[in-house]
């Protein structure tokens, strides 16, 4: 739990919770556990900052220096946690990809062997790594990070 201003940074404006989500582009229910104390990305932070016109450390409260080192020092850690859960669960889905292409070419290389398929079945695994290549980049992008982003909000996705 985080004690910031955000509250009284809006009201200082005469703002609403609805007219700070719209000036920094992000959802009311977002601005709501902000002003709750609830943890956000550093994005969301630094685009509620910049809609009131104030750094990101002038959204929460005055640390004093002896408390200031344990409470970076407990975010970091934090931040750590989040990280390693979300590659922990990116790395899972990269897996489970590798995984399927490398069953399927298990299997059509025995069925060719076989001759119960005929050769042209190797295709099918040029498609599945090419096409299958991209469908896994925009399921990564569009679907898992989202969500990722909002269960691990002091996480970040990490671009290749």
């Amino acid at each position: 739990m985080n004690e910031t201003r955000i509250i009284t940074l809006r009201r200082e404006r005469g703002w609403t919770q609805e007219k700070l989500a719209a000036e920094s582009g992000v959802a009311v229910r977002t601005v709501q556990r902000l002003e709750g104390g609830q943890d956000a990305s550093l994005e969301t932070l630094s685009m509620v900052a910049k809609a009131l016109g104030v750094t990101v450390g002038e959204l929460f409260t005055a640390v004093s220096d002896v408390d200031f080192g344990a409470a970076v020092g407990a975010l970091d850690d934090r931040s750590a946690v989040q990280q390693a859960q979300r590659d922990s669960a990116v790395s899972g889905y990269r897996s489970l990809y590798t995984g399927v292409g490398i069953l399927l070419t298990f299997v059509v290389i025995v069925l060719v062997a076989t001759q119960i398929v005929p050769g042209i079945a190797f295709l099918a695994i040029g498609a599945y790594w090419a096409a299958g290549s991209l469908f896994a980049r925009f399921l990564l992008n569009s679907v898992i990070n989202p969500r990722l982003d909002a269960k691990y909000p002091l996480s970040s996705a990490r671009r290749r």
